[in-house]
C-alpha cells in the first residue's frame, strides 16, 4: 500500500535539503579550488572539476610549510585539550547535580556570567600568568584551559544531563558502599553518553581551530599549530589560491570526519535501542 503524499513532508525534506546544500557546496568548491594549477586566478564562472586536475598541490604545499608538524603539533593540543576537557567538565556537573537547588541556582547564574565574559578580557591576565609559570611558548599554555572546563557551556550541558537523572539511582549506590568517583565513574558516565560525544567534537573543533591562542603564546615555529601554519603559508604567497585552498582543506577534514564517525555512533545506538525496544 502506498503512503499518501504529504505536503508538509515534501517542504521539511525540500528545506532540510536546502539547508544542507548551504553547508556542503561550499566544501565541494573549496576542494574543487585545492586541485586548480598552481598560479591560476580564481575562475570567473563555478569550476567543480579543474582540467587538470592537480593533485600535487598538497605535495607543493609540504614543500612550502612543514605541513605534518603543524598537524602533529595540532592533534596533540586537540586530542590532550579534548580527554581533559571531558573528565574536568563531567565532574563539575556531576557535582554541580548532587548539591542544594540553591547552589545549583548559584553555580548556573555564575556559568552563565562566565559564558558572557568576552574572551579579550581574558587574554592579558592569562598571558601574565602563564609567563610567571612558565608555560610561554609550550602546548601547556593552550591546554591550560581545559583545567577548567574549557567552557562553562560543557559544564552546563553535563549538570543538565546529570539533573535529569532520578537522585535515588545515585542514593542507592552509596548505600551499596560505592563512593563519588565509582558512582560517577560506573553510572554517571554511562548515562551521559550522547553529551560526551557531543562536548567531545565541540572541544575538538575549539582547540584544533583555535588561531588566536597559539598566535599569542607560542614563539617557536616547530610549536605552530595549523591554524598558524595557514598563516604563515598565506604571508608566504598570498595570491596562490590553490594553495590556500587545499591548506583550508587540510584543516576542514579532521573536523568532518569527526562530526561522521558521531553521527554514525548515534544512528548505530538509535539502531540497537529500536531493536533492544521491541
Amino acid at each position: 500500500m502506498r503512503r499518501a503524499f504529504k505536503p508538509a513532508s515534501l517542504l521539511y525534506h525540500a528545506l532540510a535539503i536546502g539547508l544542507s546544500a548551504l553547508f556542503i557546496v561550499p566544501l565541494l568548491w573549496m576542494v574543487s579550488g585545492s586541485l586548480r594549477k598552481v598560479g591560476l586566478p580564481p575562475p570567473q564562472i563555478v569550476e567543480w572539476i579543474p582540467d587538470p586536475i592537480a593533485w600535487g598541490n598538497y605535495a607543493v604545499l609540504s614543500e612550502m610549510i612543514p605541513l605534518a608538524t603543524f598537524v602533529k603539533n595540532s592533534l596533540i593540543v586537540a586530542l590532550a585539550g579534548v580527554a581533559v576537557t571531558l573528565v574536568v567538565a563531567s565532574w563539575t556537573g556531576f557535582a554541580m547535580a548532587q548539591l542544594s537547588s540553591r547552589l545549583q541556582r548559584l553555580f548556573t547564574t555564575l556559568c552563565i556570567l562566565l559564558l558572557m565574559t568576552p574572551v579579550t578580557a581574558l587574554w592579558l591576565t592569562r598571558f601574565i600568568l602563564y609567563k610567571e609559570l612558565g608555560l610561554i611558548n609550550s602546548f601547556g599554555a593552550l591546554i591550560a584551559p581545559a583545567l577548567m572546563g574549557s567552557s562553562a557551556l560543557f559544564v552546563l550541558l553535563f549538570y543538565w544531563t546529570y539533573r535529569r537523572v532520578p537522585n535515588e539511582l545515585f542514593e542507592s549506590a552509596r548505600m551499596d558502599g560505592a563512593e563519588a568517583f565509582q558512582i560517577w565513574w560506573s553510572i554517571a558516565i554511562p548515562l551521559a553518553r550522547p553529551t560526551l560525544l557531543a562536548v567531545g567534537v565541540l572541544t575538538f573543533v575549539h582547540y584544533w581551530s583555535d588561531f588566536i591562542d597559539p598566535l599569542l603564546y607560542l614563539k617557536s615555529e616547530s610549536r605552530y599549530t595549523l591554524a598558524v601554519g595557514l598563516r604563515v603559508l598565506q604571508q608566504l604567497d598570498i595570491t596562490n589560491w590553490s594553495l590556500l585552498m587545499a591548506g583550508a582543506t587540510v584543516m576542514t577534514l579532521p573536523v568532518l570526519l569527526g562530526y561522521a564517525l558521531v553521527q554514525r555512533f548515534h544512528w548505530l545506538e538509535g539502531r540497537l535501542s529500536g531493536l533492544q525496544g521491541r
